[in-house]
């Protein structure tokens, strides 16, 4: 793997720090319980602190830098404001380098709910014990996201003592280990779907992470990251992803019954049946989505009431503008997904979040958001000016959709983010087919499809689709949600040209080697 050499992880169990929110840190860590705890309420007191260390960044950080590295977003600044030192631009243009902030705090984070996790295994007796099964899916998916986003990773299966060194692992093994623990685990998981189980591991959510891993096995076992070519690759794994696609399937608790838009609003939660596994976010007890700060025009609180239908009390970022190709991928004729964007001449939303024919009036004049994206001048920078031309260039994301209470006390949404929906599975499936895996149940890729076409009210497939067609349908239906980066990556499409990221940074075409992100400075300066 690229930049792997004689790089070392030093995890000690003191490494969490006060972001990761654990503070018993002076247990012995040989110590266990001498009979695992016949009360539910006892093991589930165990797993309390591992369900959530992925909600910091998600909130923010890993959404930055994965969203803007897909072509949904470009990360413009307006004459130095929000430049920042490059934490948006270079995401963009795919210059990352390990002092971006965008990638503090993931290692703390995430090691540090491994560490959880295994300590939480320990005491309940080991890996074997049934009630350890939540912490094994846990740390399956940890170190999914550590492997995904910087490919080789520490294989983090036990404690570790003070200052010892762990090596890290090739991306492989990094894989095969995350899919043993899910099947381990899977026989002891919950398949109770309720707001109890809601933002914790279910037989569901383990199942889910298992088609994922599956669909990207070709990606995630490549010998060098760089190496991996979308038109040779083969996935030994598509039989195995259509047969978990298919239980989900099969087992009647998830669907497509809930109207698209209303999924990412505020009021989100466990009655949402697409959501397979989401993080709960609240604005004052689960704090950290801040979305729509970002994809807010930037001087929208400025006026009143704004946009959405009423003021908002606190400033606004303005600085992800949608790319060109997003806007001409959601135009299909009746599909309500086309309304996550706005653009030309803007008006405002209703108390309903309808879009109404009242004009938005800045200084006298509508605001009108621009479908290019124009530079005050050709740099990283991706400066468009701190004015209203700057300001309006790009068509802004509505789908994570602010209530007024938000923006009263903070910026903190309500707003639940789903990382596991029923639609991915069904479109999971179809890719699988179109991949040259065995088709099951009378189910194609068109008519699979057709599921997703017909929920939105969007035209139907007709004729066979493509891995293009396929592709562009997992734009639309996935906008927005921290997933596009991971599949243009195993399409073969990362190096693209999109936005302004070929014509300012040309070596993105041909540095294969971004399609992983750096190890931040400071992460290696702590281990």
């Amino acid at each position: 793997m690229i930049m792997k050499n004689k790089i070392k992880l030093y995890l000690a169990v003191g490494l969490l720090s006060a972001t990761t929110g654990c503070t018993d840190l002076d247990v012995d860590i040989k110590s266990q319980l001498t009979e695992f705890p016949n009360s539910e309420i006892a093991a589930e007191a165990k797993m309390a602190d591992i369900y959530y260390a992925f909600r910091g960044i998600l909130g923010r950080r890993y959404s930055d830098v994965v969203t803007l590295s897909s072509d949904e977003f470009t990360g413009i600044s307006f004459d130095g404001d929000y430049w920042n030192s490059g934490e948006n631009a270079y995401p963009t243009l795919h210059k990352m380098t390990p002092d971006d902030a965008t990638l503090w705090h993931w290692g703390e984070d995430l090691t540090g709910g491994i560490t959880r996790c295994n300590k939480a295994i320990l005491d309940l007796g080991g890996e074997d014990t049934p009630g350890a099964a939540p912490a094994l899916a846990m740390r399956a998916f940890y170190h999914f996201i550590l492997m995904e986003c910087f490919g080789d990773m520490p294989i983090l299966n036990r404690m570790l003592e003070d200052n010892e060194a762990i090596d890290r692992s090739p991306r492989a093994q990094v894989a095969a280990f995350i899919e043993s623990d899910l099947l381990k685990a899977l026989p002891n998981l919950t398949k109770e779907v309720s707001a109890y189980t809601y933002g914790k591991p279910t037989y569901w959510m383990a199942q889910a992470l298992l088609a994922k891993l599956y669909i990207n096995w070709p990606v995630y076992t490549s010998a060098d990251v760089a190496q991996y070519d979308a038109a040779t690759a083969k996935n030994e794994k598509l039989n195995d992803c259509i047969k978990v696609c298919d239980e989900i399937i099969a087992s009647g608790i998830f669907d497509l019954s809930d109207g698209y838009l209303e999924k990412f609003w505020p009021e989100n939660g466990a009655h949402i049946k697409d959501f397979i596994y989401a993080m709960p976010f609240d604005r004052i007890t689960q704090q950290g989505m801040c979305y729509a700060r970002y994809r807010t025009w930037r001087q929208m609180n400025k006026l009143d009431p704004g946009i959405y239908g009423f003021k908002l009390e606190a400033s606004v970022g303005g600085n992800f503008a949608v790319n060109p190709n997003v806007v001409d991928l959601l135009t299909l004729p009746g599909d309500e997904r086309n309304k996550m964007i706005v653009g030309g001449p803007i008006y405002f939303f209703n108390e309903n979040r309808e879009l109404t024919n009242n004009p938005v009036i800045y200084n006298g004049e509508q605001l009108v958001f621009t479908k290019e994206i124009t530079l005050k001048e050709q740099s990283e920078q991706l400066n468009v000016g701190k004015d209203v031309n700057g300001w309006s260039q790009g068509y802004k994301s509505v789908k994570w959709f602010p209530a007024y209470d938000d923006y009263k006390n903070g910026r903190n949404q309500n707003n639940d983010v789903p990382i596991f929906r029923f639609a991915d599975i069904i479109l999971t499936k179809a890719e699988a087919i179109l991949r040259g895996g065995s088709a099951t149940n009378g189910d194609t890729p068109a008519s699979l499809m057709n599921q997703i076409r017909a929920y939105v009210g969007a035209p139907a497939v007709e004729g066979n689709p493509t891995l293009q067609d396929l592709l562009d349908e997992r734009g639309r239906e996935f906008f927005d949600e921290n997933w596009r980066r991971n599949d243009l990556i195993r399409f073969g499409k990362f190096e693209d040209d999109w936005g302004l990221k070929h014509v300012i940074n040309p070596a993105a075409k041909t540095e294969k080697f971004r399609r992983i992100f750096p190890i931040h400075t400071e992460w290696m300066n702590v281990n």
